[in-house]
């Protein structure tokens, strides 16, 4: 299995920012691993890595089911606390997976898949689908959830039940 994570010695494309957070630790630090997905293809196209399609084909299977996770915890969390937006959101997923589904697709039947304009396409979809798509779920976290005593923001029954009446 691919390591995602440790980007110290790496070319990063897309640098973490707390700008990109939401305050949900699992969402956030599934955000920072697909982060890292991405910088590791990245550093792999400019020639750190020896390219070959044992790589190609470990790391986008690889990504494709991180992304799925992904997809499912967010979904999750979006369907429990009633999320107004969730059919639009669920359908940019599906929209998504469609498009990886292709490129997938063309790879196994073997046209050729260079990483550089799929590692681009990762990283300008995960960018804009987090600071656009998101950030309406992150704003209405932020709105509905209860400060712990430790500062962190939680979302109870109740939290979900009063910003619906709200």
């Amino acid at each position: 299995m691919i390591q995602w994570g440790n980007m110290n010695d790496k070319t990063m494309l897309i640098k973490w920012s707390n700008t990109f957070a939401c305050g949900i630790k699992i969402i956030d630090d599934q955000h920072k691993a697909l982060v890292d997905m991405i910088n590791d293809m990245f550093d792999h196209i400019i020639g750190k890595k020896e390219s070959d399609h044992d790589y190609l084909d470990k790391v986008v299977q690889e990504a494709v089911s991180y992304i799925k996770v992904h997809f499912a915890t967010e979904e999750k969390i979006l369907t429990a606390t009633k999320f107004s937006g969730y059919s639009e959101h669920k359908k940019a997923h599906n929209e998504f997976i469609y498009k990886v589904s292709d490129y997938i697709k063309n790879f196994e039947h073997g046209k050729r898949l260079t990483l550089l304009p799929f590692t681009y396409f990762l990283k300008e979809w995960t960018l804009s689908h987090i600071a656009v798509m998101d950030k309406q779920y992150f704003e209405f976290f932020k709105k509905i959830a209860t400060r712990k005593a430790n500062g962190r923001l939680s979302i109870s029954s109740e939290d979900v039940n009063r910003g619906i009446v709200s």
